[in-house]
């Protein structure tokens, strides 16, 4: 008998997800909770095992494609024909048909993923020793033979925008069309603030200001604007993959200790790839900051469709005026960034210069 499985409701308004990776091929025998596929959406990569056990008789969706939720992707079991999967996946319209994949012998062992690239390169897999397990053929297999026999203009390379990339590369351009942004950047002395945990510090002084300035706590759905009385901030962690941001729920009700073990679990996490999708959801501001690598100032992206974001710039040693005098502090850049249809700038910055007043009290 055959399972036919389809693309699952992830949460939060998702209606389509993309097939990063496929975990099994064709013919390969899988037991149930078996990790089956990587499953990319807009807010970060997901395992998803197998819901059933026999052997994969049919992968319907390649991978790079991006599907609607209730489409079949793959077919457990049975013959492999599925015909109600195949008029499924046909009658989805973000749907590419997937490229044609030669069964796994004992000649060609290669994962779908390593068969797509293949294709791409225009490698013969045939034509390969693989180094991988039991002589499967890995991707740095066909990279290798790729570049041996590559044909392209010298110091040119291409590769598709996939996974989390993709994700971020579609999010930040919907933010771009949709959002009339400004940034708002003020200094603020940061020598009494102990930097080892700056970011929780600034996560508890911005919901507490937040509650002080509840347009810039809130949600944009639809032609309505959602004022929110929970204070769950992101923060944004750049990993490998892209950036993704972890959401760090009751900065207003917790400890700042509390935060700082919290931050620091999601950003391992991230790191990791082993964020949970509820840990990526619900966030009603987000906070940014590079260190080092920040800059003087930032101008960020608004995290749609929030309505506003902060952003720490890289915290330095430099000369300011103190009672008339020149001296050293550390110092570094807050910058705002606001959706001007929601906040004025006069309350975006009464707001910047409230969590500036807290950080330096």
């Amino acid at each position: 008998m055959a399972y036919e499985f389809k693309l699952p409701d992830l949460g939060e308004g998702l209606t389509e997800g993309e097939i990063a990776r496929w975990l099994v091929s064709e013919g390969d025998e899988i037991k149930e909770d078996d990790p089956l596929v990587e499953i990319a959406t807009d807010k970060t990569t997901v395992e998803i095992p197998s819901p059933a056990g026999g052997v994969v008789s049919k992968i319907l969706v390649g991978e790079g494609d991006v599907v609607p939720v209730g489409t079949v992707i793959v077919v457990i079991g049975g013959d492999g024909v599925a015909t109600a999967a195949r008029d499924e996946v046909s009658q989805a319209p973000a749907a590419a048909p997937p490229p044609p994949r030669p069964r796994d012998d004992a000649k060609v062992r290669a994962t779908p993923l390593v068969r797509r690239l293949a294709q791409e390169l225009g490698v013969d897999l045939a034509e390969i020793a693989g180094t991988g397990p039991q002589g499967r053929i890995t991707e740095g297999d066909v990279r290798g033979t790729a570049r041996d026999t590559s044909s392209q203009a010298v110091g040119e390379r291409r590769e598709p925008i996939r996974g989390v990339k993709r994700q971020m590369f579609e999010h930040l351009t919907r933010a771009h069309q949709e959002i009339p942004p400004v940034t708002w950047v003020e200094e603020c002395d940061f020598t009494d603030v102990d930097t080892k945990q700056l970011i929780p510090l600034v996560l508890k002084a911005c919901a507490e200001a937040l509650k002080e300035f509840p347009e810039l706590n809130a949600r944009i759905e639809g032609d309505e604007l959602v004022y929110l009385d929970r204070y769950d901030i992101g923060v944004a962690v750049q990993t490998e993959q892209g950036l993704v941001v972890p959401v760090v729920r009751g900065c207003d009700t917790r400890s700042v200790e509390e935060l700082d073990s919290d931050v620091r679990r999601l950003a391992e996490s991230a790191r990791d790839g082993k964020l949970a999708p509820d840990e990526l959801r619900g966030s009603t501001f987000t906070v940014t900051s590079a260190g080092k690598l920040g800059g003087f100032l930032q101008t960020p992206i608004v995290n749609y469709p929030e309505v506003a974001i902060l952003s720490i710039g890289r915290i330095a040693e430099r000369p300011v005026v103190r009672d008339g005098a020149v001296v050293a502090r550390r110092v570094g850049m807050i910058a705002i960034t606001f959706d001007h249809r929601v906040v004025d700038g006069a309350r975006a910055a009464e707001f910047g210069l409230d969590v500036i007043r807290r950080l330096e009290g």
